[in-house]
């Protein structure tokens, strides 16, 4: 891989993106909230045989949610994986997982990531209502509408068509979201029918939360418009920020169609892959050595899973669908987003995707433990005080974290 450039807003790989101007759906008066993803998979969050000095074990993990947790980090999210697969060749269970985070810390929200189609809606909201419970109300789902077909036919199941499967997860939103606050819920359709069920207790009652957070991801045309109608928050895979603006303005299409079902529009998170080193020279080696050393076997096995998911959709739009071997090497196309630099870069290059609308950022590292705490104590405080000068310059109050 040729050594890729990164100024101060420059995404590895390619031409430096110039300084964004705000987009309308950017909130300056709200911090950027930020999430890591729960490393309950072997292997890391990169398919290479680099040095990843992460574990995948429960004890690790608790460590790292309570670190996360002290430093500002609001949320986690732990992965779906159901067979070993791609480097993966051990994982944990993610809504077990992360009933045993819950229960290790205080203040962290933890997510969950689930199938439709693995999973009835029904049972589902039965048990994030009990972790929720157990938690004091910090409970979430991630709904993953499914790309690893093995995963489906392996166990006997059908697997759907791309936008066939995007309609499933919307009903099973639907069904998430009326079983959390209704009682007697009825609903009827292609894929779920529920008559007339009351799940109690129901979730805790969170001022300014009507039920469990709802997080919803995909690139393309039809997770969109799903994301705009039923989602609480759209997850984006690693982008460009124009890729990234695309992404925001079909969900925001959708939201504003009057067709949408949720109480408020959605929010918006973006994944990124953090390479911060001491010099932006170091942090390029970095990256380099992480493509370079590579599992190819398994990124091609994984470029060969997901291929489909994003070509076979009618417009061609998708998640991966635009990916090269590189990109893949980090499978949620971390590397895209560009936060690869030194501190000061990459918390600028965060602020510019908060002016394209993103609300959340979805971190992950090499070396967890050590890099999510460098990133607490020394990235967060920067993209603070970016926020609040964004904020200044245009007139608004900036409300800090904790006020």
């Amino acid at each position: 891989m040729p050594a890729p450039h990164l100024g101060t807003h420059s995404p590895p790989g390619g031409a430096p993106e110039p300084t964004s101007d705000v987009s309308p759906w950017a909130d300056l008066a709200t911090p950027l909230t930020f999430a890591y993803w729960v490393p309950n998979v072997s292997g890391g969050l990169v398919i290479s045989e680099v040095e990843q000095r992460t574990d995948w074990g429960i004890d690790y993990n608790r460590t790292l949610a309570r670190t996360a947790e002290r430093l500002g980090f609001e949320y986690a999210l732990t992965q779906t994986r159901y067979q070993a697969s791609y480097g993966a060749s051990q994982q944990h269970e993610a809504t077990s997982f992360s009933l045993a985070l819950l229960l290790a810390t205080e203040k962290l929200r933890v997510i969950s990531a689930v199938h439709p189609g693995m999973w009835h809606p029904g049972v589902l909201a039965k048990f994030i209502n009990t972790a929720d419970q157990l938690s004091g109300g910090r409970a979430a789902v991630n709904i993953v509408s499914g790309w690893l077909k093995d995963e489906f036919t392996g166990f006997g199941l059908p697997w759907l068509e791309h936008d066939e499967r995007y309609a499933r997860t919307e009903e099973f939103i639907r069904a998430l979201r009326g079983l959390w606050t209704e009682e007697d819920y009825r609903q009827f359709g292609r894929h779920y029918a529920i008559d007339g069920v009351t799940l109690r207790p129901g979730p805790v009652d969170v001022p300014g939360r009507p039920h469990p957070d709802v997080f919803f991801g995909g690139n393309s045309t039809a997770a969109q418009a799903a994301a705009g109608r039923v989602a609480d928050w759209y997850f984006s895979n690693g982008r460009s920020l124009e890729g990234y603006r695309d992404n925001v303005a079909g969900v925001v299409a959708a939201a504003e169609s009057g067709e949408r079902t949720a109480p408020a529009r959605p929010r918006f998170g973006i994944n990124g892959f953090v390479i911060a080193r001491a010099t932006e020279e170091e942090a390029h080696a970095q990256l380099r050595e992480i493509v370079g050393r590579a599992h190819r076997p398994a990124v091609e096995g994984f470029r060969a899973s997901v291929r489909q998911a994003g070509q076979s959709t009618g417009d061609g739009k998708g998640m991966w669908a635009d990916s090269s071997f590189e990109d893949l090497v980090q499978y949620n196309d971390g590397f895209k987003t560009g936060l690869i630099g030194t501190d000061d870069q990459i918390a600028a290059r965060i602020v510019e995707f908060k002016k394209q609308g993103v609300n959340l950022l979805l971190t992950a590292y090499l070396h967890f433990q050590e890099e999510l705490t460098h990133f607490g104590e020394e990235i967060i405080p920067r993209v603070r005080r970016l926020e609040a000068q964004l904020a200044a310059d245009h007139g608004v109050e900036f409300a800090p974290a904790g006020d």
